[in-house]
């Protein structure tokens, strides 16, 4: 198994645990209310909050690149056959 594999389900035998732990009540002061609600949904429910918005932030972006499309002005030749044996020899 690769250290990434291990390490995720280190981390999740171990957050488990925690939440089971955590079940207890706890009086929670929302805007308009005061509601008893479980360690365990809150912790949970911010959690997975927290991992999707981890992972929206950390998405790879599109990036487009404009050496692989032609321009639109351009008379539709290949650019990238128009380098020179020189200049294909020194980039590769």
């Amino acid at each position: 198994m690769r250290a990434k594999t291990i390490f995720i389900i280190i981390f999740t035998a171990i957050f488990t645990v925690f939440l089971m732990i955590n079940t207890d009540e706890v009086e929670f002061d929302f805007i308009f209310m005061k509601k008893d609600i479980s360690k365990l949904i809150v912790v949970g429910v911010f959690t997975l909050i927290g991992f999707i918005l981890g992972y929206w932030a950390a998405k790879p972006k599109i990036v487009v690149s404009s050496y692989d499309k032609l321009d639109e002005n351009s008379d539709n030749t290949d650019h990238k056959n128009t380098l020179s044996q020189e200049d294909k020899d020194y980039i590769s």
